[in-house]
């Protein structure tokens, strides 16, 4: 199932229908996905990234003036005035309204999987090619994805499943047409995508994933949803700039 996230008021929560529990809730300014369990996480994001447990995700907008001399800092004060236990939050900035964005998500009997994707692509931009590139800068988020299975899976698996959803955006940006404006090419991300996956490890589901590549169930699952999230937030976008 795919839909807009079209509330933009603050207090709105979308009830997961695939994880009993799961809550996406419309706050100040940002978006908060928050498990009804502890989760293993696996994300670039910019606060509270890398390797860990997170139990929650907050997507924050700030405009595209924002100075980002220090975004950790930025988030941290945010957290606190939000009063969201800093160590268990995985923290995202974007410059995409909010009220783009969309979500999708699917259950079986060996997982659940749910996917909220905010996008833009006014910077959108191709790997494997020669392009303006700098030694190390950072801009709020063009597409950020928050990504969450109610499974167990490996942590090799949860490496694969963000390969797997790296793919799937890049596919969705080719479908849409989106070209890396500096020189015309075919899109594969933009200049400031991230990326945050959280997964239960409930006991609940007795089938450990070992892989998440997109011939396995929880792959191909992952990758649909990827797809049809960042395909609807970005269709939202320009319904409304017409």
């Amino acid at each position: 199932m795919t839909t807009p996230f079209l509330h933009g008021k603050e207090g709105d929560i979308y009830e997961s229908t695939s994880w009993p529990g799961l809550k996406l809730i419309q706050g100040e300014r940002h978006l908060l996905l928050e498990a009804p369990s502890m989760m293993e996480g696996l994300s670039s994001a910019v606060f509270g990234g890398g390797m860990k447990p997170i139990r929650r995700v907050a997507n924050i907008y700030v405009d595209r003036f924002y100075r980002c001399d220090d975004p950790e800092r930025d988030i941290s004060l945010l957290l606190q005035e939000w009063k969201y236990p800093q160590t268990e939050t995985a923290g995202l900035l974007t410059a995409v309204q909010l009220r783009h964005a969309a979500v999708a998500e699917e259950r079986t009997d060996d997982f659940a999987v749910f996917c909220c994707a905010t996008a833009g692509v006014s910077n959108g931009a191709r790997a494997g090619v020669k392009r303006t590139t700098f030694p190390a800068s950072w801009t709020p988020g063009t597409i950020n994805l928050m990504l969450v299975v109610d499974g167990k899976m490996t942590p090799a698996a949860m490496v694969n499943a963000i390969i797997t959803a790296t793919e799937a955006k890049a596919a969705a940006l080719s479908d849409l047409g989106v070209l890396d404006a500096e020189n015309g090419l075919t899109a594969t991300g933009t200049t400031t995508d991230s990326v945050v996956l959280g997964v239960s490890q409930s006991a609940h589901w007795p089938l450990v994933h070992a892989y998440a590549g997109t011939a396995t169930d929880i792959g191909g699952a992952v990758g649909r949803l990827v797809y049809a999230a960042v395909s609807e937030s970005l269709r939202v976008a320009a319904e409304e700039r017409r």
